[in-house]
């Protein structure tokens, strides 16, 4: 393929306005494709699940695993793509989640000749073997991603057994995403977040808000937390003095406590094929006499 240079980059940049149908999920398979950049930190770890590692040449920010993956040129933040930057690495295959941007540049990148997929990934469990499928098929091996799918739901479907048989009262877990200004970014409805502690056999503690919203201190003391679940690294990372240095959390079970777990963030929230073991993991720490590490 051939490389762009910038007059061309700034080509596309004009074309893009006049929107150019894209590729869609699953609907063009591209076995040939031998330069993949990954956008997505679950893309990346489910081909390298796949064993199409050696086709990436290069990931976004938030693929940190496997650790292999962190020699490959990055692109910088999913949400702060630069078309140059992606365009100038001369993939054949642009492979992306959904919410990838800013809007711009993705418009930019489907301009391009370049293939572009982009693969659904909704905050849900179930949804988990499908999007391994259509990552599998948009590169072709959609074999081993069937294999791949499977297990990942046969895996699901066991931890779904071992929850239920959890005790009757359980965990009010209220997922922190930010601290700034003493107000916290929360997990509400319609969250990995929210997902991934209804996995573990926990409530979550801020189903009255929609998305990561920031929570009041009222909010916070009306959750009533039993446990403050957080992110060891990436942009968010929250220390566990910052948390319960807050009025507000002051009075909570929580802090009663010292009751956090922190854990990874694309092991925790990345909804791919580690999930079954990111949630048996939570699951544990949430109840550690019922629900055995």
């Amino acid at each position: 393929m051939r490389s762009l240079s910038k007059t061309g980059i700034y080509a596309l940049l004009m074309a893009a306005a006049w929107s150019v149908t894209p590729l869609q999920a699953a609907e063009k398979q591209n076995p040939a494709a031998q330069r993949i950049v990954s956008i997505g930190g679950t893309i990346t770890e489910i081909l390298y699940a796949l064993g199409a590692q050696d086709r990436i040449v290069a990931r976004d920010a938030t693929s940190s695993y496997p650790l292999d993956a962190l020699k490959k040129a990055d692109i910088g933040y999913m949400r702060a793509l630069s078309p140059e930057g992606i365009l100038g690495q001369t993939p054949d295959l642009i492979l992306s989640e959904d919410g990838a941007g800013p809007p711009d540049a993705v418009s930019i990148l489907k301009a391009s000749e370049i293939a572009v997929v982009t693969i659904d990934t909704p905050p849900a469990g179930a949804a988990i073997p499908k999007k391994i499928r259509d990552v599998g098929a948009a590169v072709g091996l959609s074999d081993k991603a069937d294999v791949l799918a499977a297990k990942t739901d046969a895996d699901l479907k066991a931890l779904a057994a071992e929850v239920a048989k959890l005790p009757a009262e359980r965990k009010r877990v209220l997922f922190v995403l930010s601290v700034s200004g003493g107000r916290i970014m929360a997990g509400g409805k319609d969250t990995e977040a929210a997902e991934i502690i209804e996995m573990s056999g926990g409530i979550n503690a801020a189903e009255g808000i929609s998305g990561y919203k920031p929570l009041t201190d009222e909010a916070v003391i009306g959750a009533k937390p039993d446990v403050i679940l957080l992110m060891q690294s990436g942009n968010h990372g929250v220390k566990p003095d910052e948390v319960f240095a807050l009025p507000a959390f002051q009075s909570t079970p929580a802090a009663a406590k010292k009751a956090i777990v922190q854990m990874d963030g694309l092991f925790l929230l990345g909804f791919g094929p580690r999930t079954p073991e990111a949630a048996r993991s939570l699951a544990a720490q949430l109840y550690p006499g019922a629900f055995p590490g």
